[in-house]
C-alpha cells in the first residue's frame, strides 16, 4: 500500500519564507566576515599555485562550459566512448568540434594536447553532410582516435579507477602523501532500468565492500575507515514512490545484505541522495534499515544518508533523521551536499505545474540552507556524525568556525578530481579530516557522472568556476550568502507562460497530501448516464445552433474569452472530480488523468487568449484616401467529434476553439466516454456559454455522427480519430450541396523513433517505454516503430525488454499501475488480431499477452522485431511496438518512414546535432522530438498535428489553429467620398 502520510513538510513552500527561517537559525551562530578572512589566503594560494592541468578548475578556466569549446568537450566526453562504429564516431567528432575553435587555447599542457588531438580535426574531419574520400577517412579516423584518447585521459582525472582494486590502490597512494584522507568509493552507473541491471549493481557493491573490508580495520570506527556510497535507484528498476510496496519488499533485503557486510568490517555505507519525489520513499527504506541495524548490529555507527541542502526541507530532513537515530538508539553518518539534480527539479516542477519549486532558485539561498543544515548536524552529536561535502572556501571556513564552537567530531568531503587546490590549503591543519568521494568504474560508465559534474561546477555562479576566473575579485568570490532575495530567480511554474496565461496546476503524486483529494473523489464521484440522441434531436439541435450563431458571433470576443477563462478556473478547481471520471470511464491511470485535466485547462486559456489576438481587426497598408481593415468572424455551426483516448482534453480543445471564434457547437463525444463530455458541457454552461450555443449529442458515429455531418446548415467539422473515419467524413462533406465545408482532421500515425549509435541507451529505454506503452499505447502520438542502429540494437532491445517487464498492467485505480486495460472489447479483439499476425510474421521480443482474467481487456506491453520498415503497414492502437534494425545512412531511414504515408510524430535519438537537424528537416511529420519521449505535447509549447495520412492541420494548441474556424472579411472605405482627402490636404507636404 502507498504511504498515507508524509514524514516531512511539503516540498512546495515559498522560497522566501523558508530562507528567512534558515537565516534566523544562523543568527549568532556564524561570523561570516571572520570566515571570509580565513578563506581568503586559501583562495590566493590556489590562484598563485594553480592545481594540475586536468583538475576541474583548470579545465573550466581553459574551456568554460558556456563556450563553444567547453560545450564540444562536454558533448564528446558524454558520447564518444560508447560509439561502436567508426563512421558514427567520425560524424560525432566532426559535428561537435566543427562548432568550436580550439586553436586559440592558452599555452598549457591541456592546450597543447587539444592542439594535437582536437584542433587538427578542422583539417581532416569531413564537414557535416559530406562523404569523405579514402584519404580523408584515414585522416578522420586518426583524429577521432586522438580525440578518444583525450576524452579517456579526461575521464581518468575524475574516476579513481576502473575497478575497485585499482581505485583502492590509487587511494592508498594518495593517503601516503596525506594521512588525513579517507575515501568513499562510488561504483559508477545509471539507475537500473531492468532487474538484471539491479542485480549486476548489487554484485558490484558486494564485491566492492568485500575488497574494502580486506584492508579495513574493524577495530576502528567507520569514521576512520574507507567506505562505500550506494544508489538505491541502481538497486531496483522501479525505485518510485508509487511502487512503494514493491520497493519495500524487494529493495530493502538487497540493501540489508550490503549493510550487514559493511557492519562486519565497520565501514561507512552511505545512501546517496536522489530526486525530490523519491525522498519520502528513501526515508521509508532508511528507517527499515535502521530497525534492522538496531536489532542486529546496534554498535555499528556506519549507516549514512546523503542530504541535499538545495531542497526546501533539508533542515527538517536532518531533524527527522536525528529523531530516528534517537528512537532506535543508534548513530548515523550524514553527508551534507549542496545538490546534484537542480536543473531536473526545476524542469519537473514547471512541466507538472507544481505550486513552487522544491529547490532554491538563488545559489546563495542554497548556501544559506547549507549553513543552517550544518548547524543542525552539529547540534545533534548524539545522533549524527556530520560529513560536509563542499568545494567552496567560504563554506569550508564557516563550517570550521561553527564546528570549533560546538567541539564535536566531523569530517570534510570533496569529489575526486575537484577542489584539490582549496583542500591542499585547508588540510595543512592536521586536525581536519577529509573524505574523498571517489567514483570507480569503466570509462564508458562515467559519462553521465562526468557531464553532471561539468555542468554543476561549470555554471557561472559556481565557486569552482569563479575560483578559476581571476577577474572575479576576492570580495565577490567570498561575498556573504546571508541575505534574502524577495523573489525567486525564476518565474514560478504558474507563471511559466507570462502574465497573460496562467499555467495549469498539477499534483505531485509522490506527496501523500496531494493524493488525498484524488482518492476521495474516486470514492464519491458517480459516472452519470447519458442518453443517446435521436434523429429528431439531431435535427432540432442543428437548427438551434444555426439560429444561435448570429448572437454568439456578435458577442464581443473579450466576453467569449472571459467565459472560457471562467470555465478553465472551474475545471482547475474540480480537477480531482474530473480525474476520477477519467479513471472510471476511460480507464486512465492517475498520472494520465491529472495530465489530461491540465491539458483541458490549458486549451481553454490558450484559445481564449489567442482569439483576442487573431480576431483583433488588422489595418492594412494601401493608397491614400481609403482605409482597409481585415477582420475575422465565426463561420457558423460546427460539429466537433472527439475521441475516447482523450475524452476531456481533445473534446474541450475542439469546443473551446470553436466557441472562442464565435461559432456555435454541436459536440459528439466518443461512444465509450460520454459522461466526461457531459460534465464538461455542464461546466461550460455554468461558466456562461448559452445552452443553444453548445449542445451535446451522444451516440454512435454511424448514426449520430453521420447525421450531424449531413446537416445542411453545418459550417465546419473538426474531427480526431482514425484515418478511415476521417475519409468517410471528407467524402460526406464533398457530396453535400451548398457551401464547401472545411474539415479539420487529426488522425493516426505509424510514429517512428530513429536511434543512432551515439544515443545513451538508458535515455532511449526510458523514452521508448514511455512513448510506446504509457496510456496502454492509446495515444495518437505513441511510438509504433523503433528503428535501432545495428551497432547498439542488441543492448538497447535487452534494456527495453527488461524495463517493459517491470511495468505494472492492472486496475487504473491503483497508484502502482502503469497501464490499464484498453478502452473496450472491440479494441481488445482488434489488437489481438494484429498480435496473432505478428507472432506469425515477426520475432516476438516480449511474452505473449496473457488472456484476460479478473480484469477485462488488459494487454501487457508487446514488442516484435520486423525485417523492414515497409513491413509496418498499419497503426496498432495499443501497447504494441515493432522494432527494426538499420545501418548505413540514417537519411535513408527517414525516406523509408516518409514512404509509409503517415506524418504525425517522429523521435530522434542522437548526440550529433547537425544530424538531428538534417533528419528533422527531411521528415514529413508534424512533430519531431529529439532526445526525449514522443508523447505529452503541451498546449502552446508543442502545437500538435500531422500531415499526409495523419491529418489536415492546422496544429491544435498552436498559433494558426483558430484561423481555420474563421471567415475573413476585408472592409474597404473610400474616405474621400465626402468632399476629398482631408488627411492628405492637411499633411506636411503642402506646407
Amino acid at each position: 500500500m502507498p504511504r498515507t502520510t508524509d514524514r516531512l513538510p511539503s516540498p512546495y513552500r515559498p522560497e522566501t519564507a523558508i530562507v528567512a527561517q534558515r537565516l534566523a537559525a544562523l543568527q549568532g551562530a556564524l561570523d561570516w566576515a571572520a570566515a571570509a578572512s580565513v578563506a581568503a589566503p586559501w583562495v590566493r594560494a590556489v590562484r598563485e599555485n594553480p592545481p594540475p592541468f586536468w583538475a576541474m578548475e583548470s579545465l573550466l578556466k581553459e574551456y568554460p562550459i558556456s563556450s563553444a569549446e567547453g560545450l564540444a568537450l562536454m558533448r564528446l566526453a558524454e558520447a564518444l566512448l560508447r560509439v561502436p562504429d567508426a563512421e558514427t564516431a567520425i560524424a560525432l567528432t566532426a559535428d561537435q568540434l566543427g562548432r568550436a575553435d580550439f586553436d586559440g587555447a592558452a599555452d598549457s599542457t591541456l592546450a597543447r594536447l587539444s592542439s594535437t588531438a582536437i584542433a587538427m580535426s578542422k583539417h581532416f574531419l569531413p564537414g557535416a553532410g559530406q562523404e569523405p574520400g579514402l584519404m580523408a577517412k584515414l585522416g578522420a579516423k586518426t583524429v577521432v582516435a586522438a580525440t578518444l584518447r583525450a576524452v579517456q585521459l579526461l575521464g581518468r582525472q575524475f574516476v579513481l579507477g576502473q575497478t575497485i582494486e585499482e581505485g583502492m590502490k590509487e587511494a592508498a597512494s594518495a593517503r601516503k602523501k596525506l594521512n588525513q584522507l579517507r575515501f568513499s568509493f562510488d561504483m559508477l552507473g545509471e539507475g537500473a532500468r531492468t532487474d538484471a541491471d539491479a542485480l549486476r549493481y548489487l554484485a558490484s557493491y558486494e564485491n566492492a565492500i568485500a575488497a574494502i573490508a580486506r584492508t579495513a580495520d574493524p577495530a576502528r570506527s567507520p569514521a576512520h575507515n574507507d567506505g562505500i556510497s550506494i544508489k538505491l535507484s541502481a538497486l531496483h528498476p522501479r525505485y518510485e514512490d508509487v511502487q512503494h510496496e514493491r520497493v519495500m519488499e524487494e529493495l530493502v533485503p538487497r540493501v540489508w545484505t550490503l549493510c550487514r557486510a559493511a557492519a562486519a568490517a565497520n565501514l561507512n555505507l552511505t545512501i546517496d541522495a536522489e530526486e525530490v519525489d523519491r525522498l519520502e520513499l528513501s526515508l521509508d527504506v532508511f528507517e527499515a534499515l535502521a530497525q534492522l541495524v538496531a536489532e542486529h548490529c546496534p554498535q555499528w555507527a556506519g549507516l549514512g544518508l546523503a542530504m541535499q541542502a538545495y531542497q526546501s526541507r533539508a533542515v527538517e530532513l536532518i531533524e527527522h533523521v536525528a529523531a530516528l537515530a534517537r528512537q532506535y538508539k543508534i548513530k548515523f553518518m550524514c553527508r551534507l551536499v549542496k545538490g546534484a539534480y537542480w536543473d531536473a527539479e526545476i524542469k519537473r516542477a514547471q512541466e507538472q505545474g507544481l505550486p513552487t519549486y522544491p529547490v532554491f532558485t538563488h545559489k546563495h539561498h542554497t548556501d544559506v540552507s547549507y549553513l543552517a543544515c550544518a548547524r543542525a548536524l552539529l547540534d545533534a552529536p548524539d545522533a549524527i556524525f556530520p560529513q560536509f561535502a563542499t568545494h567552496n572556501a567560504g563554506t569550508i571556513s564557516a563550517i570550521l568556525q561553527m564546528a570549533s564552537r560546538h567541539g564535536v567530531p566531523f569530517e570534510l568531503q570533496r569529489l575526486h578530481g575537484m577542489g584539490e587546490g582549496i583542500y591542499r590549503e585547508v588540510l595543512k591543519n592536521p586536525l581536519v579530516a577529509c573524505r574523498v568521494y571517489a567514483p570507480v568504474g569503466a570509462h564508458r560508465d562515467l559519462l553521465a557522472y562526468l557531464v553532471r559534474r561539468l555542468l554543476e561546477n561549470g555554471a557561472n555562479s559556481s565557486f569552482v568556476h569563479q575560483l578559476a576566473d581571476e577577474s572575479v575579485g576576492m570580495d565577490e568570490l567570498l561575498i556573504s550568502p546571508l541575505r534574502l532575495e524577495p523573489q525567486p530567480s525564476l518565474p514560478l511554474p504558474a507563471d511559466l507562460y507570462g502574465a497573460k496565461r496562467a499555467n495549469s496546476q498539477g499534483l505531485d503524486l509522490a506527496v501523500a497530501s496531494m493524493r488525498e483529494p484524488l482518492l476521495a473523489a474516486l470514492a464519491s464521484t458517480p459516472v452519470p448516464a447519458v442518453a443517446e440522441a435521436s434523429t429528431a434531436e439531431v435535427d432540432s439541435a442543428s437548427a438551434q445552433a444555426v439560429a444561435a450563431f448570429a448572437g454568439w458571433n456578435h458577442t464581443p470576443v473579450a466576453e467569449r474569452a472571459a467565459t472560457l477563462r471562467r470555465a478553465a478556473d472551474a475545471l482547475q478547481q474540480q480537477l480531482p472530480r474530473f480525474c476520477a471520471l477519467l479513471l472510471k470511464e476511460a480507464h486512465k491511470t492517475w498520472g494520465d488523468a491529472v495530465s489530461e485535466v491540465r491539458e483541458a485547462v490549458d486549451f481553454l486559456r490558450f484559445y481564449a487568449n489567442d482569439a483576442e489576438r487573431v480576431m483583433a481587426p488588422t489595418t492594412l497598408p494601401g493608397p491614400t484616401g481609403e482605409s482597409n481593415v481585415l477582420r475575422l468572424e465565426g463561420r457558423g455551426a460546427w460539429v466537433c467529434i472527439s475521441p475516447w483516448n482523450f475524452p476531456l482534453a481533445i473534446f474541450m480543445g475542439q469546443v473551446a476553439a470553436a466557441l472562442a471564434t464565435g461559432n456555435t457547437v454541436l459536440a459528439k463525444p466518443a461512444e465509450q466516454t460520454p459522461a466526461v463530455a457531459l460534465e464538461a458541457v455542464k461546466l461550460l454552461h455554468a461558466a456562461g456559454v448559452p445552452a443553444n450555443v453548445l449542445q451535446l449529442l451522444h451516440g454512435p458515429g454511424e448514426t449520430v455522427g453521420a447525421a450531424l455531418v449531413a446537416q445542411p446548415g453545418i459550417a465546419g467539422v473538426v474531427f480526431t480519430g482514425s484515418t478511415q473515419v476521417a475519409k468517410i467524413i471528407q467524402r460526406a462533406l464533398a457530396a453535400k450541396d451548398g457551401a464547401i465545408v472545411p474539415l479539420i482532421a487529426e488522425t493516426g500515425g505509424i510514429n517512428a523513433m530513429l536511434v543512432d549509435s551515439t544515443a545513451l541507451p538508458e535515455q532511449v529505454a526510458d523514452a521508448v517505454v514511455q512513448s510506446a506503452f504509457r496510456s496502454a499505447g492509446q495515444r495518437c502520438s505513441a511510438l509504433r516503430l523503433l528503428c535501432l542502429h545495428e551497432g547498439i540494437a542488441d543492448h538497447v532491445i535487452e534494456m527495453i525488454q527488461g524495463a517493459a517487464k517491470e511495468l505494472v498492467a492492472g486496475s487504473p485505480a491503483a497508484l502502482a499501475t502503469d497501464l490499464g486495460p484498453v478502452i473496450d472489447a472491440e479494441a481488445f479483439e482488434g489488437i489481438g488480431r494484429h498480435l496473432t499476425r505478428l507472432h506469425a510474421e515477426a520475432k516476438p521480443l516480449l511474452p505473449a499477452a496473457a488472456p484476460a482474467t479478473t480484469l477485462p481487456n488488459l494487454i501487457p506491453p508487446q514488442m516484435f522485431e520486423v525485417k523492414a520498415i515497409a513491413d509496418v503497414k498499419a497503426e496498432i492502437f495499443g501497447p504494441v511496438l515493432q522494432v527494426v534494425r538499420w545501418g548505413g545512412d540514417p537519411m535513408d531511414v527517414i525516406r523509408q518512414i516518409n514512404a509509409l504515408g503517415y506524418g504525425l510524430t517522429l523521435g530522434i535519438q542522437t548526440r550529433i546535432d547537425s544530424r538531428a537537424q538534417a533528419l528533422a528537416a527531411a521528415a514529413r511529420v508534424g512533430n519531431v522530438y529529439v532526445n526525449r519521449n514522443m508523447i505529452g505535447a503541451v498546449v502552446g509549447v508543442q502545437p500538435f498535428g500531422g500531415e499526409g495520412l495523419s491529418g489536415t492541420g492546422p496544429k491544435a494548441g498552436g498559433p494558426n489553429y483558430l484561423h481555420r474556424f474563421c471567415a475573413e472579411q476585408t472592409l474597404t472605405i473610400n474616405t474621400t467620398a465626402a468632399g476629398g482627402n482631408v488627411a492628405l490636404f492637411a499633411g506636411p507636404a503642402l506646407h
